[in-house]
């Protein structure tokens, strides 16, 4: 089932997003089969590994790379190669100015504990190195970003993908406890949805 799981996560986030083209379906759908997994796997990893941590350095050095993520790609928005269509693109998946808030709360605020517990605790490692579901976890985002930017700017997406699966991981292992990845994460999706939203409307 471990090795099951991301295959059909992908499965139900690319089924949202390209069959019934919705943001929303593609999310809950995602979410939907992740616990679902957890709950048939039933992992030796405690929920309350959510909410530890052992040093405010951690925390601080997490939120620190998060929160920059959107910010940097809202002041370097043009050089990713966006698609002129994008804000009719974001429409299309049912994102438009009446539905961005929530979207954008429950993203930012459930989201990185379910992916978090998922990717760096039921599928965490604790080698130092390049783990495969550092990969796996960036892959997921690739579907996102397909269609909306350019294929280079796809590729040094997921390059950076795989590097925050690895820190929010090698973040988690030295802290012992997710509760720093978790915050990161909330800054990361925060910032970044506060920009395509701001640029795409």
């Amino acid at each position: 089932m471990k090795y099951a799981a991301p295959i059909l996560a992908y499965l139900a986030a690319g089924i949202g997003l390209f069959q019934f083209q919705s943001a929303w379906g593609a999310l809950l759908a995602f979410h939907l089969v992740i616990v679902l997994s957890l709950l048939f796997a039933k992992p030796n990893v405690p929920i309350s590994v959510l909410f530890r941590s052992k040093s405010i350095r951690w925390i601080a050095a997490s939120m620190l790379i998060g929160g920059s993520s959107g910010i940097i790609l809202y002041f370097l928005w043009s050089s990713f190669g966006f698609a002129d269509d994008l804000p009719r693109q974001v429409e299309s998946l049912g994102l438009n100015a009446f539905t961005w808030p929530a979207f954008i709360a429950y993203f930012a605020l459930v989201n990185p504990f379910i992916e978090e517990y998922f990717w760096r605790g039921y599928l965490g490692n604790q080698t130092k190195g390049l783990y495969i579901y550092d990969l796996i976890y960036a892959g997921f985002h690739g579907l996102i970003l397909l269609n909306k930017v350019r294929s280079g700017s796809i590729i040094f997406g997921l390059v950076l993908l795989t590097f925050a699966g690895w820190f929010w991981r090698q973040v988690s292992r030295e802290d012992h406890g997710l509760l720093a990845a978790v915050l990161g994460h909330m800054l990361a999706d925060f910032t970044i949805l506060m920009a395509v939203r701001r640029i795409s409307i």
